[in-house]
């Protein structure tokens, strides 16, 4: 009997151990870097969107300091993913939000500025448009990407993503000046900044 009091007492205090240093309101947001091994996306003098968008997913895992925001990679390195994959890791982990990071190109090389898209399913659907025009503000707001707007669209994983979700265009590749912002450092940094700013 003592025996069985003691392993409840180690029980509960591992629990509360557990819940002290772990936040329950803590907030998972998946990163999705669009394209990756074979794939890589928009090619834009020399530039590809798989690389772009892997940056910009590794940035801010790196740069988030907030401890109840807890940044989970979908592709983690240049590997080769299908849309069904990402759709049952996606589904499988059960985050809070999703952001599919992208970057666009045009045969118009004055087409320029950040935008999103969206499911147009009512589940999620005004949380997924709320966080899109907050993540676009952020962004355009340091002056060097235009604001453009949010979009319905049916792609695969939004359409079968079972929680909120953004499908975010960085800017374009096929714009001189958005292609010296996106594929540059600094720009990297804010745009990984700005997308952390407006999950907090």
């Amino acid at each position: 009997m003592k025996t069985k009091i003691k392993v409840l007492v180690v029980f509960c205090l591992a629990i509360f151990g557990f819940m002290a240093f772990r936040p329950l309101d803590k907030k998972i947001v998946a990163i999705d870097a669009g394209h990756g091994g074979y794939d890589v996306g928009a090619d834009v003098k020399g530039f590809e969107e798989k690389a772009i968008t892997e940056a910009v997913a590794v940035k801010m895992k790196e740069l988030n300091k907030n401890e109840n925001l807890e940044i989970v990679l979908i592709r983690d390195g240049d590997t080769s993913m299908d849309l069904r994959e990402r759709t049952r890791i996606i589904n499988n982990l059960k985050p809070d939000l999703v952001i599919s990071l992208h970057v666009d190109a045009n045969v118009n090389d004055k087409v320029n500025g950040v935008g999103a898209c969206i499911s147009s399913k009512k589940t999620f659907y005004d949380q997924s448009k709320e966080t899109a025009e907050t993540v676009i503000n952020k962004i355009s707001g340091t002056g060097n990407l235009a604001k453009r707007y949010v979009n319905e669209a049916p792609f695969y994983i939004l359409k079968n993503a079972e929680c909120p979700m953004v499908h975010l265009e960085m800017g374009f590749l096929s714009n001189e000046k958005d292609r010296n912002y996106i594929t540059s450092e600094k720009g990297q940094n804010e745009i990984a900044e700005k997308i952390l700013e407006s999950l907090n």
